[in-house]
């Protein structure tokens, strides 16, 4: 349990699903300018700022090499978090080869599954969704070859110009890798993110479940909880916002903007 007090006038911020670096570098370009200006805006009233995975649409940590480009906003990252303001980040299945490079370069607390909060008094259950509920095996089988120490140490023996290359393609293209990538809404019984948040309802009732991975902006009320999914940041630019005990989704601007 991590438990967080924040001041009257602060927010806590929350945004998932970036892909930075797909579909190609000058699309993710586009973007990543957009999610600076969004960075610069809310680090002026910001008292947490909590990032629930899929920043990159690739990433791999080798011991003296990280993938190339985003060096702006991993810079902001930086800078916010060296003003004081805490930074969470919770990994995705796009970046689930993270290690320690946020933890020790930009003081980013990282997360590898689901994490209870309190913040003001209000519980949180948080995450990134992906390999939660039922169904989606094949994925959930993909993901424990993916994650075993030995896969890892195998790929770090591949030259990063051939290992980032040979990810990257594998990331925008198979469908294990990315999980389950229908981004249509069929109803809550169909919500696969949603029917993990009942069954832990039932253990335990939180006020909030926030979590990503789905590339849809939800709010499904449950009883006297709520389950948020926060969207994302390549066709709908949607973050939350926790102020004054109340949820809300939120847009900023569009692409073109």
């Amino acid at each position: 349990m991590h438990t967080l007090v924040i001041k009257k006038n602060k927010k806590v911020y929350f945004s998932s699903d970036q892909h930075f670096g797909a579909p190609n570098e000058e699309s993710s370009k586009k973007r990543e300018k957009l999610f600076l200006k969004w960075l610069n805006r809310v680090e002026k009233d910001a008292g947490a700022l909590f990032l629930l995975g899929d920043l990159f649409d690739f990433w791999f940590e080798y011991k003296k090499v990280v993938p190339k480009g985003f060096v702006r906003i991993l810079g902001k990252l930086a800078n916010i978090s060296d003003s004081g303001i805490p930074i969470y980040f919770f990994v995705g299945n796009h970046d689930l080869w993270m290690d320690n490079y946020f933890s020790n370069e930009l003081n980013i607390k990282v997360f590898y599954k689901p994490q209870e909060f309190t913040i003001n008094n209000k519980s949180f259950l948080i995450g990134h969704g992906d390999g939660l509920g039922p169904g989606d095996f094949g994925y959930k089988r993909m993901k424990k070859v993916f994650t075993n120490p030995i896969m890892k140490t195998i790929f770090r023996w591949i030259h990063p110009d051939l290992g980032v290359k040979l990810a990257q393609y594998l990331s925008i293209n198979n469908k294990l890798i990315s999980g389950n990538d229908d981004r249509k809404f069929y109803g809550p019984e169909k919500e696969i993110i949603f029917q993990y948040v009942i069954k832990k309802n039932k253990e335990k009732v939180r006020d909030f479940y926030i979590f990503g991975h789905r590339h849809l902006a939800l709010e499904i009320p449950l009883n006297k909880s709520l389950y948020i999914n926060l969207g994302d940041w390549i066709t709908h630019f949607t973050y939350g916002e926790f102020f004054e005990n109340q949820f809300s989704i939120k847009r900023w601007r569009t692409a073109d903007d």
